[in-house]
């Protein structure tokens, strides 16, 4: 990566390294292409630290949107 991309977000490479993965995990867990599980696994963190960590990037933790979770209530109750 360029000097000037790090020296932009005040970062060190490790740390850019790191910000990347991270940031690559939230998306595919966004995209419901990975698990939490796995997503935490491959950012490095745990469970609960992924789960902190997507409030950073505005990222619900919950995979459900609030329909699906009606609709599986409802469904229960039949």
């Amino acid at each position: 990566m360029d000097d000037e991309v790090l020296l932009g977000m005040n970062k060190s490479p490790e740390e850019m390294a790191r910000e990347i993965r991270l940031a690559a995990a939230v998306k595919w867990y966004e995209l419901g292409t990975i698990s939490q599980e796995k997503a935490a696994q491959m950012a490095g963190l745990s469970r609960a630290e992924f789960i902190t960590a997507l409030s950073r990037f505005g990222v619900s933790p919950m995979q459900e949107t609030a329909d699906e979770i009606l609709n599986a209530v409802t469904e229960s109750r039949k």
